[in-house]
């Protein structure tokens, strides 16, 4: 067994709607940790049954009143100094904090991004914050990416931590997104059920990739204006970059997106504020806007619309002045 030290120790018995499950999916059905995060404790050897046998195997298949010992490792401190970076909080109690994210932000420290993210001013703002596998992620359970502005909750305690945790892993909430794009869809719904996985020859970037994990999205026009449209859209899983690989590969380019979109100097054609509007976006156009889940405590069920930023509410005036 892994020498380090230990926060706790959690102990599940697989009941009859588990057995036959795969290890790893049926611990983080029922301990309300990511996949990821049991598959870590896997392979760091913090997982034994009640014999004392290491279990290192993630496929290996469980069977009914089997149980199993989960060793959670202490949190690694973090060595990381706060910032008094202001936030748009939306919401906030002992449990969770709501907040609009804007655009520009990067939500957790990563290479090339030491200083500045939000888990720097997450770190001024509360006192403590449950970490996620000892890594420099405090109380973060889902992301944002850096150009996207909109709802993010963040957790503030270890049982909401793990609550939703596991309503993500569920997909158990509403969120929907606006994105303005370029193009006009002939359909007006329609959901894209397209796999995404790592570009074969760009591995910075995903694709729709036959061998990619499921994705699903649900894409709505919302309103014409000439050659653009505003899409809402709704998340069905959780993929890196969804939204945008969706979109690219429906040839409907998210305006301003650096990654997915080809470079677009609007014509002459187009009129001159919606040409400026556009030429000013520095990030792509998309706005994670609603974000509904009940309280991981009350059971109370929330919902917050988070307001545009102000680059995309001057697009938003110039295409309906433009284009009605």
């Amino acid at each position: 067994m892994n020498e380090s030290a230990y926060n706790e120790q959690l102990r599940f018995t697989i009941d009859e709607t588990q057995d036959g499950q795969r290890l790893d999916a049926a611990l983080t059905k029922l301990s309300g940790l990511s996949r990821n995060h049991i598959q870590q404790l896997l392979k760091n050897e913090n997982v034994q049954n009640m014999a004392g046998k290491i279990m290192r195997q993630a496929s290996l298949r469980v069977r009914e009143n089997e149980t199993y010992l989960l060793n959670i490792p202490a949190l690694v401190p973090l060595k990381l100094e706060a910032e008094d970076i202001p936030l748009d909080i939306l919401f906030e109690d002992e449990h969770l904090i709501v907040l609009n994210k804007p655009a520009g932000m990067v939500v957790h420290p990563a290479h090339g991004h030491d200083h500045g993210t939000l888990v720097h001013a997450l770190l001024h703002h509360c006192e403590s914050l449950p970490g996620i596998n000892g890594m420099q992620r405090p109380g973060i359970v889902h992301s944002l990416d850096k150009g996207t502005s909109g709802s993010l909750v963040i957790a503030k305690s270890e049982i909401a931590h793990r609550q939703l945790t596991e309503m993500f892993a569920k997909h158990d909430l509403n969120r929907q997104y606006i994105a303005w794009c370029r193009g006009n869809p002939r359909w007006h719904k329609k959901r894209i059920e397209l796999p995404i996985g790592r570009h074969p020859q760009h591995r910075q970037k995903m694709a729709v990739n036959e061998n990619g994990r499921d994705a699903i999205t649900d894409a709505e026009v919302e309103q014409s204006f000439g050659p653009f449209s505003r899409l809402r859209l709704r998340l069905h899983t959780g993929r890196t970059h969804q939204i945008r690989v969706h979109l690219s590969y429906e040839k409907l380019p998210i305006l301003g997106d650096p990654v997915y979109a080809r470079s677009y100097n609007p014509a002459m054609d187009i009129p001159e504020p919606t040409r400026t509007a556009i030429r000013s976006l520095n990030h792509q156009a998309l706005h994670a806007q609603l974000l509904e889940f009940s309280h991981p405590l009350s059971g109370q069920l929330l919902s917050f619309k988070a307001p545009l930023p102000d680059d995309l509410k001057r697009l938003t005036n110039a295409l309906t002045e433009n284009y009605g």
